[in-house]
This record gives C-alpha cells, sequence and structure tokens, in this order.
C-alpha cells in the first residue's frame, strides 16, 4: 500500500503505485495515473486528466492539472501528462489542455522552481529548468536542456528551441532560436549559449560550425533571408546549423534577433 497521511482525500487509489507517499491534506482526485517512488508533499491538489511519471517530488501548495484557465474552454475531457523524475516545488499551477491540442506535456527530469506556471497546451521537452516565477501562455513550446530565468514572461505560442539559455526577468513575444543566449531590454539574442554547449558534451567543431551561423544571423548587414542563404552556401549544414535554420524558416511569430 502507497504511505498516504490519513488526512489526504484520494479518489482511487488503485491509480496510484504501492510506492508513492502522499502528505497531509493533499486532494487526489479520479482519473489520475501516479507512477512508481512519487512524493506528493502536503496540500497538493492533483486533478483528473494528470498523469505523473515516476520518481517524482510534488511540494507544498502544487496545484496539478487544473483546468485551463481559456475562455474557450468547455469541459472537454484532455490530459496533463508529466515525465518521470521531475521537480515541481512549491505552488507551481500546471494546467491540463484544450481541444486543441488534448493535453499539456511535459518530459522528463525537469524543475520548475516555486510559483512557476505552464498554462494550457504547452508542450515542454526533458531536462529544462523553469525559475522562479515564470508564467507562460498557451500553446508554448520549450526545447530539451533549456533554461529560462525567474520572473520571465512568455507570450502564447512562442517556441523556444533546445539548449537555450533565457535571462530573468525578460519578457518573451516571438520565438527564440535553438542553441542562443538571450538577455536584454528588449529582449535580444547575444549569441551562441556556448557555456551550456560545452557542458553537455558538444564537440569543438560543432560550436565553431554554429558560431558562424549565428555570426550571419546577427549581422546588421544581412537580413534574416539573406544570412539563411549564406549559411547554406558556406557553412557545413550539420543537424544542429540544419535545426537552426529550420526553426527559422518554419518561425510563424519571427525570432528574436
Amino acid at each position: 500500500m502507497p504511505d498516504i497521511h490519513q488526512t489526504a482525500i484520494i479518489a482511487n487509489l488503485k491509480k496510484i503505485s504501492d510506492s508513492v507517499t502522499i502528505g497531509p491534506y493533499s486532494i487526489i482526485e479520479d482519473d489520475v495515473l501516479i507512477g512508481e517512488n512519487v512524493w506528493i508533499d502536503s496540500h497538493v491538489s492533483i486533478k483528473s486528466g494528470a498523469h505523473i511519471g515516476p520518481g517524482c517530488k510534488i511540494y507544498h501548495g502544487a496545484a496539478i492539472a487544473g483546468p485551463p484557465q481559456d475562455l474557450k474552454y468547455a469541459g472537454e475531457k484532455t490530459e496533463l501528462v508529466v515525465g518521470a523524475n521531475c521537480i515541481i516545488r512549491e505552488y507551481v499551477t500546471l494546467n491540463r489542455g484544450t481541444a486543441a491540442h488534448g493535453k499539456s506535456e511535459i518530459g522528463n527530469n525537469c524543475l520548475f522552481m516555486a510559483y512557476s506556471h505552464v498554462a494550457h497546451d504547452c508542450i515542454i521537452g526533458s531536462d529544462v529548468i523553469i525559475a522562479n516565477c515564470v508564467e507562460m501562455g498557451g500553446h508554448v513550446e520549450i526545447g530539451d536542456y533549456t533554461i529560462i530565468g525567474g520572473g520571465t514572461v512568455i507570450h502564447q505560442f512562442c517556441k523556444i528551441g533546445e539548449h537555450v539559455m533565457v535571462g530573468g526577468g525578460f519578457r518573451i513575444t516571438q520565438d527564440i532560436i535553438p542553441f542562443s543566449l538571450d538577455a536584454g531590454y528588449p529582449l535580444r539574442c547575444l549569441g551562441l549559449n556556448t557555456i551550456g554547449l560545452k557542458r553537455r558534451g558538444f564537440s569543438a567543431d560543432v560550436i565553431l560550425k554554429l558560431k558562424k551561423a549565428f555570426h550571419f544571423l546577427l549581422s546588421k548587414k544581412l537580413k534574416t533571408s539573406e544570412a539563411l542563404k549564406k549559411i547554406e552556401e558556406e557553412i557545413e549544414m550539420i543537424s544542429e546549423v540544419k535545426r537552426v535554420v529550420d526553426f527559422i524558416r518554419s518561425s510563424e511569430r519571427g525570432v528574436i534577433k
């Protein structure tokens, strides 16, 4: 049997692994799946439609799988899917999806610091760090190994590439190029996230080619279309460089430069 405090309210024990710990006054509704070795602190709310992967830790006051803050939401059955080994700190709010996507999705090994908010239909990769008080609108997408600094707000439908570092206290209103370092008022791309890429084992050759690509992209003498053309003509199109080019070409909101 799971270790459940006597004051907790659990709608359906059959969907909770025996290795789960649930603290005082937490409420877990029906139609919730909780994997092995999940630790849930006190006063946590987990609503119907939540799928919590193994090894997650959910701290005091977190609100998981709440209904979307979207006036178009009409009570349709949707989900919030959280991967393995995620840490969800105090008073984090994670909303489930709407009919548009059907679910909000979070990968493995993510950290959501206190008071951060993930809105409806967001898709967040693995090994992502969302710092304190980051607030995101609906349909935001964030790639693997990205870090968003505290107090940053993210406009709905924005896409943030993988291996990105965004400083704290900024406003994101357009897409952010993969592998980039971004900060400033207004927010701008400062260049390649070199330190992050080195820490994650990217080779010197890959980093050099990405630096050349960013040199063209951030040149004041080149339009974005001209920069992309020079990248394709002058730089070997390894997968990382191709990812940058394809991301920019597919952007619907435009990218931060």
